[in-house]
């Protein structure tokens, strides 16, 4: 019998292409810059605003510094921001909805009327406000966005969890005397797991998004660091004179976008139909 993991690859051609192309942004981003003879900050004097060459395969920016080097770079930072962000989202989200659901009743209410109360606030306005009061730290980028994220899996999870209050198993655990940390921790986000594995390989792309939106506003990552969104609002300031400029950066933010979200809608798919069988 097939393992589940060999099924989901095999349940449509568009899985193993996301795959690949996930695979080979996140190879060239840790690579890339360590195969090319350039460095991100170098200047090539004679190649000032120069189209792609076997010398510098993406081209170069106003300044001669070496493209494909700099969106892999780029793809390192947005990379890092998608992953601390959705690691801090899922850390308070995951324990939040798990509590509220094995707690129900008031306690449940409270804390999801909470989660409302936070969805009413436009995250991503927070999010730039706080860059302005506080400076373009990428730490703090990492940890706003983060922070702001953490109320959709909430939700998520708590829905799972009140499919589960109720279980044979988390009442034998009740029976036994076991704290509710403890159920927690060992019978109900276990079983949550799915649905949050899913959720991470939507929200991963939605964070690179968000912060690639407020770095192509000039305000996210500053100089001499890049991401995809600074790259891509230099490129759209010279798109008509050098489009190389605009068209690797969003092409590589497009695909990575594309690939995650494709994985994304077809690893649900693939619990749903698991979930059917069973």
């Amino acid at each position: 019998m097939r393992s589940s993991s060999e099924q989901f690859f095999k349940s449509s051609p568009l899985v193993v292409i996301a795959a690949a192309l996930l695979l080979l942004m996140i190879t060239g981003a840790v690579l890339g810059p360590v195969f090319s003879p350039w460095d991100g900050e170098a200047m090539d004097f004679e190649a000032l605003e120069a189209p792609p060459s076997f010398s510098h395969w993406f081209g170069t920016d106003l300044v001669g510094r070496d493209l494909f080097v700099r969106t892999m770079q780029g793809a390192r930072v947005s990379f890092l921001v998608a992953f601390i962000a959705v690691t801090v989202s899922l850390a308070i989200g995951i324990p939040w909805g798990a509590a509220a659901g094995l707690a129900g009743g008031r306690v449940d209410q409270l804390m999801m009327r909470i989660v409302d109360g936070l969805y009413c606030l436009p995250g991503i306005l927070i999010v730039i406000l706080l860059v302005v009061l506080f400076g373009r730290n990428p730490y703090l980028l990492f940890a706003a966005l983060g922070a702001i994220s953490w109320l959709t899996i909430a939700r998520i999870v708590r829905g799972q969890t009140l499919r589960l209050r109720n279980a044979p198993f988390i009442e034998a655990a009740r029976a036994m005397g076991l704290s509710t940390p403890y159920i927690l921790r060992k019978h109900v986000i276990p079983n949550v797991i799915g649905p949050v594995i899913v959720y991470t390989t939507l929200a991963i792309p939605a964070v690179i998004l968000a912060e690639s939106f407020i770095s192509f506003l000039g305000l996210g990552i500053a100089e001499p660091q890049t991401s995809w969104g600074v790259l891509v609002s230099d490129g759209t300031a010279a798109m008509e004179s050098s489009p190389w400029l605009l068209v690797f950066p969003a092409l590589c933010l497009g695909i990575t976008v594309w690939s995650f979200n494709t994985l994304g809608d077809r690893l649900r798919d693939h619990l749903d139909r698991r979930e059917h069988i069973n």
